[in-house]
């Protein structure tokens, strides 16, 4: 069996570094998150680091950043010297198993990541261990019960598996699942939003059918790019 760290340090050496998060998750975050000022941030599969550093640019008082990927850190560390201060603090970490304290992280981000797990909800019980009562999750993930999703069957009944970018474990996630996952780590769902409604064409890549803001509300179920915000309950609650 593949060992997966060394697994993903091969996919990470094999993708070029972006200066700047331009995904259309990271876009979906940008929408959603709260003043930064002052706040203990943490972000788990930080990949190459690029959103990272833009969230230490917000005024956060501490950005960590954190991967499973040596080789993802080493490029995160890399990105981060050839620019300005400040700067996250980066640090190799298994996402089931965190190495930080508990209740402490004002603010956790993780993008695209928990449909690469084994345990998707070991991972978010971790995540939601290290938030602050009142702290917040920002989790994004893919979501398949849209048109993709219905590609990703035809690929299988024509012996073409579909995969994310040759990732090793490519969870098919579907927006009620992962809500249900988010719920059983203890944590109180505040807001879904959703953008990316594709349409798939074999043979060429999926056209993606840009929808006004107030239709998109109301699609954001067949929206193949989720976004979940939830808060950790405070002790009283």
């Amino acid at each position: 069996m593949t060992d997966p760290r060394s697994a993903y340090d091969r996919w990470h050496l094999a993708i070029e570094t972006e200066a700047e998060a331009t995904s259309p998750w990271h876009a979906l975050v940008r929408e959603h998150l709260t003043d930064l000022a002052g706040t203990q941030v943490l972000e788990v599969a930080c990949g190459r680091g690029a959103f990272a550093l833009w969230l230490a640019r917000q005024g956060a008082r501490q950005v960590v950043a954190a991967d499973f990927s040596r080789s993802a850190v080493r490029a995160g560390r890399t990105l981060a010297s050839e620019g300005p201060a400040p700067v996250p603090r980066f640090a190799v970490a298994d996402i089931t198993a965190l190495a930080f304290r508990e209740n402490h992280f004002d603010l956790v981000v993780s993008c695209e990541t928990i449909e690469h797990l084994e345990t998707p909800v070991k991972a978010l019980r971790e995540m939601a261990r290290t938030l602050r009562p009142g702290g917040l999750l920002y989790l994004t993930t893919p979501n398949y019960l849209g048109p993709m999703g219905l590609y990703r069957v035809y690929r299988a009944a024509t012996g073409r598996p579909y995969t994310e970018v040759g990732q090793p474990i490519n969870r098919i996630t579907l927006l009620p699942r992962t809500l249900g996952w988010v719920r059983s780590a203890g944590l109180r769902v505040l807001a879904v939003d959703g953008v990316g409604h594709y349409l798939p064409f074999p043979g060429r890549p999926p056209m993606d059918v840009p929808l006004p803001r107030w239709l998109r509300r109301g699609a954001r179920a067949l929206a193949l790019h989720s976004l979940v915000v939830a808060e950790k309950p405070k002790a009283a609650e």
